[in-house]
């Protein structure tokens, strides 16, 4: 019956996903174009209120307040007034399954989880599909990067950032295998009927620890090697753990295992990031010290314990920018990632300002992803990666994302969900 029912999705879905193609992906910058008159939004804290910002081949060569500067006009192809606009760094969203992931009742489109428990050498760019109908859906919010990370068992494989507007995972490639994925075995044992007895839960944790501390050690002492004698493809891609050109993202929510990550990484010299971190508060101190930065997961969610306040997963972000533990802030998988800004935006009522919101979606993700020397801020040198809005981005209601550049290249903002409502107001008569 399950296959029946797979099967009849696959046929009702197959000619959806035929009723449009993606925007054809833009051409390399050929214009020099400049940006005249909004508001720009740095990203690093500052705001240019009469802003102008320029770029050429891809990179930015002006970011000032026009009244502050005398503009040849005659050194650029292109003027675009933006007066009473808001620019902003392109947004980077954290820990997704875009291009993996397309419709989540057919089982073969989504393509993020391998086979078995410890899959280190798993790669998630090489799966990475640029014509998902879901990529300009989000990119139409803003969003402009994406790291794409695989799911599933103890050590599910590594991670990539991609830009949004590719003809294929080669062209989208920003940054490749930057990161390795570990869920941490649960170190929590609920009580429950549909749970297995404290017992089995607490040798199923040791045992995955266990498993988990070996491949590690084993991969250090690897890493020591000056030539192996024989290539262990799993250890191989643990490598790069232990002369700090990848990170290890723990994905883990409680205190318990929040430390025993915590003092495995501190132990064998290794970069963490913690992903999940619903009680990264209470252990702030360690997190700081170790300077292990925070990816903070669906924020618009009710807490995790019945005790708890219910607008605690909004106060989070300001806990922890309180307790000087960097952070992002992200919304999980694929679709949902449409609405990074405004799950970012919600914290902006809870106690951070505008700025440090953006933040948390460009800059800290950038840093965390170890690629701020190009994106994550609007600063000469780096890359024209660029939103322009009317209206707040962060803000549901106002926020129109009208112009959009990726290294310079104006991107076609228009999507199935544009198209179809187009077709819609025609048949009604509706400008």
């Amino acid at each position: 019956m399950k296959k029946y029912i797979n099967l009849v999705l696959v046929l009702v879905l197959i000619p959806l996903a035929g009723w449009s193609q993606n925007p054809t992906p833009a051409g390399a910058q050929q214009k020099r174009i400049l940006l005249l008159g909004g508001v720009i939004h740095v990203g690093n804290g500052t705001v240019i209120q009469n802003g102008v910002l320029g770029f050429e081949k891809g990179k930015l060569t002006l970011v000032a307040d026009a009244s502050l500067i005398r503009i040849d006009r005659t050194a650029y192809d292109t003027i675009v007034d933006i007066q009473g606009k808001h620019v902003y760094p392109g947004l980077i969203a954290m820990n997704t399954t875009i291009g993996m992931n397309e419709i989540e009742a057919v089982r073969a489109t989504n393509d993020m989880n391998e086979t078995g428990s410890i899959n280190p050498s798993v790669r998630a760019i090489i799966v990475y599909n640029t014509d998902s109908k879901i990529t300009p859906t989000v990119r139409s919010n803003g969003v402009l990067l994406a790291q794409i990370v695989p799911g599933g068992g103890l050590v599910s494989g590594q991670s990539s950032v991609v830009q949004l507007d590719a003809w294929n995972y080669e062209d989208a490639a920003f940054r490749i295998d930057e990161g390795v994925h570990v869920n941490w075995p649960s170190m929590r044992k609920p009580k429950s009927k549909k749970e297995d007895a404290e017992e089995k839960q607490q040798q199923r944790m040791d045992r995955d620890l266990v498993q988990l501390r070996k491949l590690f050690y084993d991969a250090k002492a690897y890493s020591e090697l000056p030539a192996p004698g024989e290539q262990n493809i799993h250890l191989e891609s643990l490598r790069g753990l232990f002369n700090g050109s990848k990170s290890l993202y723990v994905h883990c929510n409680f205190v318990k295992e929040i430390i025993s990550a915590a003092g495995m990484c501190a132990e064998l010299g290794i970069k963490m990031v913690l992903v999940g971190g619903t009680d990264a508060p209470l252990v702030a101190g360690l997190l700081k010290t170790q300077n292990i930065p925070v990816v903070l997961e669906k924020t618009h969610r009710l807490p995790s314990r019945d005790d708890e306040p219910v607008d605690l997963p909004y106060t989070l972000p300001a806990m922890l920018r309180d307790a000087g533990v960097a952070f992002a802030i992200t919304t999980n998988e694929f679709w949902q990632v449409r609405n990074l800004a405004f799950n970012a935006g919600t914290a902006g009522g809870y106690g951070l300002n505008k700025e440090e919101v953006l933040q948390t979606v460009a800059a800290t993700p950038a840093k965390i992803l170890g690629i701020y020397d190009r994106v994550g801020s609007l600063e000469t040198g780096k890359d024209a990666t660029v939103v322009i809005t009317s209206g707040d981005l962060f803000d549901m209601k106002s926020s129109i994302v009208e112009l959009a550049y990726i290294d310079g290249k104006q991107i076609d903002l228009s999507s199935i969900q544009t198209q179809l409502n187009q077709k819609f107001r025609n048949k009604y008569g509706l400008k």
